[in-house]
C-alpha cells in the first residue's frame, strides 16, 4: 500500500498515512515520490482549496523507521554520501512537498508525532491536536539531529526557548502543553479529531480560492523576506485581486448583507 491516500471531500483533500501497524512510520525508500506526487496533482487542481493531513490508526506519525536505522538497510543503507543522498531525494522530497502546497494545510494530530513525525506535523499551516496526542522531537535521544528541517521551522512555530528545549531536552509534551506553547491551535476529542479538521478546512475552502492561495504564499514570504520586500509582494499581489470577479462578488455580498460564493475567477 502507498503511503499516503488522497479522498476528495468537495473542496477539500483529505490525505492519510497509511501505515497504521508502523504507526505511520515515514522515510521508507520513495516515500518522498509518493508525497510529491499527491502534492503537485493539489497544486494543479485549482477545485481543491483546502487540504487535511492525518494518520490512520493509533498514531499520526511516530517518525522515521528506527529498525531500518538499527539495520542500516533503506534510507539509512550505505557510506555518508548515500545516506545524505538519501535525505535529501526522499525524506527532504517528502517535508518539502508538504510544505510546498499551495493551499491551507491542516495537520489533523492524533496519537504520537514523534521525530520526523512531529516535523511533518510542523510542514503544516495549521495543526489541530486529538487530547491523547502527544510530541517530541526526539532526535538527540538516537545519537541523531533534526535532518528534515526542523530545527528551522520548530523555532519559528513555538519560539527559540520552546525549540531548544524539545530537541535538547528529547522531551515528549501532551495535547494540552502543545496547545500552550502554540504548537497546535486547539484540542479535541479523538473521536472528533477529523471531522474538527475537515469543519475547519471547509471553512478555509470557502474563501477566494486564487487570494487564497497568494495569502498563504504571503504568510509564508513573510517569514523569511524584508518588511519593504513584502510590501512590494503584497501591493502586487493586491492590484491582481482588486481586478478578480472574486473580488466584486465579496464586496456586492457585504452591500446586500448576504454570503459570498466564490467560483475563482
Amino acid at each position: 500500500m502507498t503511503l499516503v491516500s488522497i479522498d476528495r471531500r468537495g473542496a477539500v483533500a483529505l490525505l492519510t498515512f497509511e501505515r497504521p501497524e508502523s504507526l505511520n512510520a515515514l522515510g521508507l525508500p520513495g516515500d518522498g515520490d509518493a508525497v510529491a506526487a499527491v502534492c503537485a496533482e493539489i497544486n494543479a487542481d485549482r477545485s481543491i482549496r483546502a487540504a487535511v493531513l492525518t494518520g490512520a490508526g493509533r498514531a499520526f506519525s511516530a517518525g522515521g523507521d528506527v529498525k531500518a536505522m538499527r539495520d542500516r538497510t533503506g534510507a539509512f543503507a550505505g557510506g555518508g554520501t548515500e545516506i545524505r543522498e538519501g535525505y535529501r531525494s526522499n525524506i527532504h522530497r517528502l517535508v518539502r512537498a508538504l510544505y510546498g502546497l499551495e493551499v491551507p494545510l491542516v495537520a489533523a494530530v492524533g496519537g504520537a508525532a514523534i521525530g520526523l513525525g512531529c516535523d511533518v506535523a510542523c510542514m503544516a499551516d495549521i495543526r489541530i491536536a486529538s487530547d491523547d496526542a502527544k510530541f517530541g522531537v526526539t532526535f538527540l535521544k538516537l545519537g541523531l539531529i533534526p535532518g528534515d528541517g526542523g530545527a528551522w521551522l520548530l523555532p519559528r512555530i513555538v519560539g527559540m526557548s520552546r525549540a531548544a528545549e524539545l530537541l535538547f531536552t528529547g522531551d515528549v509534551i501532551d495535547a494540552m502543553t502543545a496547545a500552550d506553547w502554540g504548537l497546535v491551535s486547539r484540542v479535541v476529542p479523538r473521536e472528533r479529531l477529523v471531522e474538527e479538521a475537515l469543519a475547519l478546512a471547509e471553512r478555509i475552502a470557502a474563501q477566494p480560492p486564487h487570494a487564497l492561495r497568494l495569502a498563504k504564499s504571503l504568510l509564508r514570504q513573510g517569514q523569511t523576506a524584508s518588511y519593504d520586500a513584502l510590501m512590494e509582494m503584497s501591493a502586487t499581489a493586491q492590484a491582481l485581486m482588486h481586478l478578480t470577479d472574486d473580488h466584486a462578488e465579496g464586496v456586492a455580498a457585504i452591500l446586500e448583507k448576504r454570503a459570498p460564493s466564490f467560483d475563482g475567477r
